[in-house]
């Protein structure tokens, strides 16, 4: 009995320079460096600076949805709100009861 047994190649992964991927995705050097510190990339970091990112998780990494814009909630004071404070401040001059 003769068993044939295929061997299997492993491809490696392409990789990209934090340049080509900055390119690529249109997202900035640094902020390419700081998913890959992240994580939330995967490449090879070769020394303190030097990084590789491979292609298949900038392409993931696209591809999935991202919130734009800074973490966490901002409001913003609404139009209502500032009205009412302009009426408030008004009923206070009417009434003498500010101080002005």
């Amino acid at each position: 009995m003769s068993f044939h047994m295929e061997e299997a190649t492993v491809e490696p992964r392409r990789e990209l320079s934090t340049q080509e991927a900055s390119q690529r995705s249109g997202l900035s050097r640094n902020h390419i460096t700081y998913l890959l510190r992240q994580g939330k990339l995967e490449g090879r970091n070769f020394g303190h600076r030097l990084w590789l990112v491979y292609a298949d998780s900038l392409d993931r990494y696209l591809g999935t949805p991202h919130k734009p814009g800074p973490k966490g909630t901002h409001k913003k004071a609404s139009s209502d709100h500032l009205d009412g404070l302009h009426s408030s401040a008004e009923t206070r001059r009417e009434d003498g009861s500010g101080n002005g």
